[in-house]
């Protein structure tokens, strides 16, 4: 037991962190649902309605999904993913959902919604280069792509998934009355005009610039051979010989 925990990498060690920190609020969280007021009362400041805990409750077991997936996929697919893209993962899963829904740095930390976003975008543009850069290496594959064609699709792919998050966001805002969306003001005042539009087109835009920096490094360094780049690149797990 111990010689197996001792083999463990750093990203294995964050992702445990992260599981048992995400089980740990699962408990508090459920323990909540049964303590929490079913309605807002007439003339009370705007409380935790039981209804938020049951959707943070939802968000955490999501988390812990999404956690497992990269683990299931790889080994589904055969394919190893690199330590720095694992662990740039494992981070945002952990500012996003426990950090910012559980801890509440959503609404306690400034910009912490946009900084995550511009995050996001750099992580997912990364992760694109590496998904089509598996493909480019597959020996069944016959067409090879020019890093500008990597580079667009790099692109594409990290701005589509920011505009399924913002799907996501308006879906569950309309589902569940939360404001994901930042469309009312704290004390449940609505915005109109612009000015109900300006998170999530912010979310976007931050969204954009992360993928696009992130894509336009990368395509410099395809184009000028930066070994760096090795860092990003899925490759395809090689079987052990008996």
């Amino acid at each position: 037991m111990l010689k197996k925990l001792k083999s463990l990498s750093i990203a294995q060690w964050i992702a445990i962190f992260i599981f048992v920190s995400m089980g740990i609020s699962m408990i508090f969280i459920t323990i909540e649902i049964f303590l929490a007021p079913v309605k807002q009362t007439a003339g009370q400041p705007k409380e935790t309605l039981r209804s938020d805990y049951i959707f943070l409750l939802f968000e955490c077991v999501l988390g812990v999904i999404i956690l497992l997936l990269p683990t299931i996929i790889s080994r589904r697919f055969k394919f190893e993913i690199p330590g720095l893209v694992y662990i740039l993962f494992l981070v945002f899963l952990y500012a996003s959902i426990y950090l910012g829904t559980v801890q509440k740095f959503y609404s306690t930390v400034p910009h912490w919604d946009k900084i995550l976003h511009t995050f996001s975008g750099a992580m997912l543009g990364a992760i694109g280069f590496s998904f089509v850069n598996l493909l480019n290496n597959d020996e069944h594959v016959v067409m090879k792509m020019k890093p500008g064609f990597l580079s667009v699709f790099a692109f594409c792919f990290a701005v589509t998934l920011g505009a399924f998050w913002e799907i996501y966001e308006y879906t569950f805002d309309g589902l569940m009355n939360l404001n994901m969306q930042r469309y009312e003001l704290s004390n449940g005042t609505p915005l109109v005009g612009r000015a109900a539009l300006a998170d999530t087109m912010g979310d976007i835009i931050v969204d954009v610039i992360g993928s696009l920096v992130f894509v336009l490094i990368g395509y410099w360094a395809l184009k000028k051979g930066k070994p760096w780049m090795k860092n990003f690149e899925f490759k395809k797990r090689v079987p052990k010989e008996e």
